[in-house]
């Protein structure tokens, strides 16, 4: 590793899934102005792909729910770019929904969406990444509803905490050759803000956050650039918390509510 510039991933070949929009995008972006070379997919191509530096990201529409599709979005990556070296499991998300009213319909596809979806696609990386001399890095986004739950997230929920679980697991199968590492994220501001979380794009709830602001999507491809990289070399089945040190406990809100009053 070159401990001068230990996030240079020049040569290297980076597949986001999901990576056409918000934090796919941010972290599809970030691993262009190390020098990657990014595979983004989704079920559509977008109007316009993540970009830096003059550099633009290649997709592949794939709808990684299936395994036959995750399998040939890898196949096809590393016949465009003979390698994989990390890839970030980034697809994922659930509108609320009623727990006592869902159809088993929506919850088979949150769960193939955020937990089926991602073992599919680690597996076909990991039939490449251990045949590297380099081997490879696996990365999975996932959320604080793993950790806390919130009304309306069950499934969502339910499925995030199966995918920490799954990260677990395969760190210790396939190590030392493909390493698998989770990252817990919080609230997270992007474009679709103001309607998750008032009109004021989430402000009032910064409050809630010890960091004092919710998290940008440029937060999370930070922490991907660096389990990914040379300096996370040991990092093997590690949760690395994104969410600005959780929320202040209702209790303690409360408190200081009453003594601002």
């Amino acid at each position: 590793m070159d401990i001068s510039n230990p996030v240079d991933f020049t040569g290297h070949c980076v597949v986001v899934t999901g990576g056409t929009k918000g934090i796919g995008a941010a972290i599809a972006e970030a691993f262009l102005l190390t020098g990657a070379d990014v595979v983004v997919c989704g079920r559509g191509e977008p109007p316009e792909l993540p970009s830096a530096d003059g550099r633009r990201a290649v997709f592949l529409a794939a709808d990684v729910r299936e395994a036959e599709a995750a399998t040939t979005l890898v196949d096809e990556t590393v016949a465009r770019f003979g390698r994989l070296d990390v890839l970030v499991n980034n697809a994922g998300g659930s509108p609320s929904a009623d727990a006592a009213e869902v159809s088993p319909r929506f919850v088979d596809k949150i769960v193939a969406l955020n937990l089926l979806a991602p073992f599919y696609a680690a597996q076909a990386a990991n039939r490449v990444m251990r045949s590297q001399p380099t081997g490879g890095s696996i990365i999975n986004i996932g959320s604080v509803s793993a950790h806390q739950p919130q009304p309306g997230t069950a499934a969502y929920s339910a499925a995030k905490a199966g995918l920490l679980s799954l990260t677990r697991a395969l760190a210790l199968e396939w190590a030392p050759a493909v390493r698998v590492n989770h990252i817990t994220t919080g609230l997270i501001r992007t474009e679709n803000a103001a309607a998750v979380y008032g009109e004021d794009g989430g402000a009032a709830v910064s409050e809630v956050i010890p960091m004092e602001r919710m998290a940008v999507p440029e937060d999370v491809a930070r922490g991907c650039l660096y389990l990914a990289s040379g300096l996370a070399s040991y990092v093997n089945g590690a949760d690395l918390a994104v969410h600005g040190g959780g929320e202040f406990p209702a209790r303690y809100l409360a408190a200081r509510s009453s003594g601002a009053s």
